[in-house]
């Protein structure tokens, strides 16, 4: 496995893409950021958010604590204007429904150098505040990693935000980040094992509900783990 190394010219976009976004999002919204003293600084794991619209993982990015490494969905590449700005920060594409061994090798790298990694376990966009259920996808990372996951849970971030904010209107935004979750190792084989990967998916976005209110519970409505 090659080290994981962030190239020169990607760290210097960094620098003024999460400079400049998280003033656009402060003069436009009201961002509140709570449970920053949960994030387990200078060590690697993993951030699973809820993921409503195109506003979560800028926001997310911009606003944690640490510079995050990010996967995104490799189809968003080829849209104008979002894809350059995924391309400038060195976002991961990820093909959806894919098993793709040199992501995964790139992902694993990513945490053995000791770096935090943003997923969206929904895989993509619910465009309503409703939570579906994860894809195994993050199961599989918690299984070959072994690193804590830092649950997320973003409000306000809904389709109409830039709409509401050109209007003046200041929508409120928050993201409450939870306590690490910490996850045995798999032992099960087969079927049970794929399993026990969606059970673990599941488990994390019980957190991330537990730091939403009821609307956002979605398909996990009466699971939520309280943070």
């Amino acid at each position: 496995m090659k080290p994981y190394v962030i190239p020169l010219h990607i760290q210097f976009h960094r620098l003024y893409l999460r400079f400049g976004i998280r003033t656009i999002f402060n003069i436009f919204g009201r961002v509140k950021v709570l449970g920053r003293e949960n994030v387990p600084l200078g060590k690697p794991y993993v951030i699973a958010m809820n993921h409503i619209s195109i506003f979560d993982p800028p926001l997310t990015v911009c606003f944690w604590p640490e510079q995050p490494e990010v996967i995104g969905a490799a189809d968003v590449f080829e849209k104008k204007g979002q894809g350059t700005l995924l391309s400038l920060y060195g976002v991961i594409p990820v093909h959806r429904g894919e098993y793709d061994r040199a992501l995964l090798e790139n992902i694993l790298a990513i945490l053995k150098a000791g770096r935090p990694l943003v997923i969206a376990p929904e895989g993509g966009r619910s465009h309503e505040p409703a939570m579906r259920r994860a894809m195994p996808g993050i199961g599989y990372i918690i299984e070959h990693a072994q690193v804590p996951v830092v649950p997320v849970g973003l409000l306000g971030t809904l389709d109409d935000f830039w709409q509401r904010a050109k209007r003046g209107e200041k929508p409120p935004i928050e993201m409450r980040i939870g306590k690490p979750i910490f996850f045995p190792p798999i032992t099960e084989k087969g079927a049970e094992r794929r399993e026990a990967r969606q059970k673990n998916a599941d488990l994390v976005m019980h957190h991330i509900a537990g730091l939403l209110p009821a609307e956002y519970h979605g398909v996990y409505a009466g699971q939520a783990i309280p943070q």
